[in-house]
C-alpha cells in the first residue's frame, strides 16, 4: 500500500504469537522517507484486543522505523512534550494497516528527558511463554540501548521542537 501524505491510516499492534494487541482506528501520515513514517493523531479511538475501547486524551506524533526495533510516540501535553517508546519490530504496511509486533519493553520519557524503563516483568513472562529466540532477545536488548542513546543525546524524535513542528504540519493538513 502506498499512501500519500495527509492520508489516514489504521495502526495495528500484535504480540509475538501473532495475536492482535491493539488498534488505533485512525492516524494521519505527516511525513515519510525510505527509513521511517511519521503519523499524528488527536482524539483517536484505540481498540484493545478484548474489544474494549478508549480515546486518546492528548494529541501525539509517532515515529515508526523500517530498520529500528522501536517506535516513539511524542505526546503533547499542556505542560510540555512527553514520550512513550515501545520496543517493537520494524513496521510493515499492507492494504489493511500499518502493523508491528510489540515486544513489551517500554520507556517513558518525561519533559526533562529523565526516563523510566517499564514492563520488564511482562517482557520476561512473554519471552518464556512465546519462546523468544536468543537472537531476538539480543536484538531487543540492543534496541533498548540504542533508544536510550537517542534519548540522552536528543537524537531523532527527541530533537528539541520537532514534535511541535510536526504537530503544526498535522493541524495545517486538517484545516
Amino acid at each position: 500500500m502506498d499512501k500519500a501524505l495527509g492520508q489516514p491510516i489504521v495502526v495495528q499492534s500484535y504480540k509475538h504469537d501473532e495475536r492482535l494487541h491493539r488498534i488505533w482506528a485512525k492516524a494521519t501520515i505527516i511525513d515519510r522517507t525510505q527509513d521511517q513514517i511519521i503519523l499524528a493523531n488527536e482524539r483517536t479511538k484505540v481498540i484493545e484486543a478484548n474489544g474494549r475501547f478508549w480515546y486518546t486524551k492528548e494529541p501525539s506524533v509517532t515515529w515508526f522505523f523500517k530498520d529500528q526495533w522501536f517506535n516513539v510516540i511524542g505526546i503533547i501535553r499542556p505542560n510540555g512534550i512527553y514520550f512513550y517508546c515501545n520496543i517493537a519490530s520494524p513496521y510493515v504496511i499492507d492494504d489493511e494497516a500499518l502493523k508491528y509486533i510489540d515486544y513489551d519493553l517500554d520507556i517513558k520519557v518525561n519533559k526533562d528527558f529523565t526516563y523510566k524503563l517499564l514492563d520488564r516483568k511482562e517482557y520476561r513472562r512473554n519471552l518464556e511463554q512465546m519462546h523468544y529466540s536468543e537472537t531476538l532477545q539480543n536484538v531487543l536488548e540492543a534496541s533498548q540501548k540504542t533508544l536510550i542513546t537517542w534519548i540522552e543525546s536528543r537524537q531523532g524524535p527527541f530533537t528539541g521542537g520537532l514534535v511541535d513542528q510536526l504537530y503544526e504540519r498535522f493541524k495545517i493538513m486538517h484545516e
